[in-house]
Parts: C-alpha cells; sequence; structure tokens
C-alpha cells in the first residue's frame, strides 16, 4: 500500500510540474499530448516495477552456535628465571 501511494504521489508531481510549465496550447495533431501521457504512464511502470523489486542481497539467517563447557584451573610451572615454582589460571575446555 504505500509504494502504490508513492508512486501515485510521483506521478501526480510529474504531472503537475508539466501543467505548470506547459507552454501556450498547440494541437499538432495530439502528438504532444500522446508524448506526455506515454511518459507518464512509462514512468508510472517503471517506477512501480523498481518499488516492487527485491533487494539485490539479503543477509543470511543468523546461526546461533553453542560454546563448549569450559572451566578455570590453577596450574603449576616452573619460572627457570626466578629459579621458582610459580601457580597460574588456565581456562581449559571440553
Amino acid at each position: 500500500m504505500k509504494k502504490t501511494v508513492t508512486v501515485l504521489l510521483a506521478a501526480a508531481t510529474i504531472a503537475g510540474s508539466l501543467v505548470g510549465v506547459a507552454p501556450a496550447a498547440k494541437a499538432d495533431g495530439g502528438r504532444i499530448a500522446a508524448g506526455v501521457a506515454g511518459g507518464l504512464i512509462g514512468g508510472a511502470l517503471l517506477g512501480g516495477a523498481i518499488a516492487a523489486s527485491r533487494p539485490a542481497y539479503a543477509a543470511p539467517a543468523p546461526v546461533y552456535v553453542e560454546e563448549p563447557d569450559c572451566h578455570w584451573v590453577r596450574e603449576r610451572f616452573w619460572d627457570d628465571y626466578a629459579g621458582v615454582w610459580r601457580s597460574r589460571r588456565v581456562r581449559v575446555c571440553d
């Protein structure tokens, strides 16, 4: 519905601008009127097709990854520089 209203509003705006700037009326066998009408109809069709088209790229659906169970443990290690045993916390995942 919103797209239809937008297309109709655009067509009305173009038609209003053409009426406001139209030169003195000359028949010329109806060639000008046919050109204006064809342009308005073609523009409305093209605008409607563009407005109704799908976007060029659609993002993929989100994927949820379950992380493994992890826990922290204290680990002892030998520090050669200080010459002592030290401990550190290490994350362990199953």
